[in-house]
């Protein structure tokens, strides 16, 4: 390698073996420094590594030198600190939508962003499950394109797909394409949701990301623009049950007290509320009525009751009925 080629690369090097060797607790010597480029066919004396040094911390780096023997240099801050870089390797390795290929993918990337020695604190805690991972490695890119869309202001065109019994993709349909004026990516139990509007039936829909086959943007422009702007959002995310469709209600519960914090947690801090019976709590939600928003009450059991109104109470009675119905044949219809 020419020597004034060389040159004009070490101070590229340094930086990156300060990034990727470096931190408080291994500072790296002169000599490591000068031997690491010569490594690479650069030579350094120890004059120079100081400048280096000093150009690099001019230019922003945060970089310790430590003056006691055997002394040394290390990067003390980054962009990400370790326990950030932490937060995102769980927030990926929890998110349903990634597959399991693009979870290890992100997580080997989010491992650069620290020392090789830190790294290997992030290598330790990835543990990405299968189970529950989405399969489509498409949603990626999906993402991207939506996003693309909406920049230009265009609609996109996709198949939606629903599993068959045979665990394979079927497109819903029969393979004809969706086209959509998409407004909103929103995150909702622990899958990614579009919001977008259908011109066809003139209403506002949500469909799963990690659902759509073979997204384009297209050349149309977006429509719904007036829809989407009078959704609130918020209540939008509050009412609505596994993302399904339902008649919007207002429901009165009766909650034992004990629930308080589910039902804030559900519904909001803002939620109306007010002490009932005693060791009961009365609570006042605005729900999208659907067989998800009676799934979500059942699994609180009896600690919660619908006071009003008297048709959504007898519905959920017959939700309840219907489900025990199917346990009142004989034992011997079960396979």
């Amino acid at each position: 390698m020419p020597k004034s080629y060389g040159q004009k690369l070490k101070i590229l090097y340094l930086a990156q073996l300060l990034l990727e060797r470096s931190d408080e607790s291994h500072p790296l010597t002169t000599k490591e420094m000068i031997d690491y480029l010569a490594a690479q066919g650069i030579r350094a004396e120890r004059k120079s590594i100081y400048d280096d040094m000093a150009a690099l911390q001019n230019f922003g780096m945060d970089i310790i030198a430590i003056r006691e023997k055997p002394g040394g240099y290390y990067l003390a801050s980054r962009q990400f600190e370790l326990a950030e870089l932490k937060l995102l390797v769980d927030a990926v390795q929890a998110s349903r939508f990634v597959t399991t290929k693009k979870s290890r993918e992100l997580i080997s990337k989010l491992e650069t962003l620290t020392s090789r020695r830190e790294a290997g604190q992030l290598h330790r805690q990835v543990v990405v499950a299968e189970r529950g991972k989405s399969s489509n490695e498409q949603i990626y890119y999906n993402v991207d394109e939506i996003y693309a869309a909406m920049a230009a202001d265009h609609t996109i065109r996709f198949q939606y797909f629903e599993w068959s019994v045979r665990k394979e993709m079927v497109p819903r349909k029969d393979g004809a394409y969706y086209e959509v004026s998409p407004w909103l990516l929103t995150w909702e139990d622990e899958n990614y949701y579009l919001i977008a509007y259908d011109s066809t039936a003139e209403i506002l829909k949500y469909y799963r990301v990690d659902k759509m086959l073979h997204l384009t943007v297209c050349e149309t422009p977006r429509d719904g623009q007036a829809a989407f702007a009078a959704l609130d959002i918020a209540g939008f995310a509050k009412k609505t049950f596994g993302m399904f469709a339902g008649d919007e209600t207002t429901v009165v519960l009766r909650c034992d007290a004990s629930l308080t914090g589910v039902m804030i947690d559900r519904f909001g801090i803002d939620v109306p509320m007010r002490p009932d019976k005693e060791g009961q709590i009365r609570v006042r939600v605005n729900v999208a009525v659907s067989r998800q928003f009676f799934g979500w009450l059942t699994g609180l059991g009896s600690g919660v009751q619908i006071i009003s109104p008297p048709e959504i109470r007898t519905q959920y009675q017959q939700y309840l009925k219907d489900i025990l119905d199917c346990y009142s044949h004989n034992e011997e219809d079960t396979p």
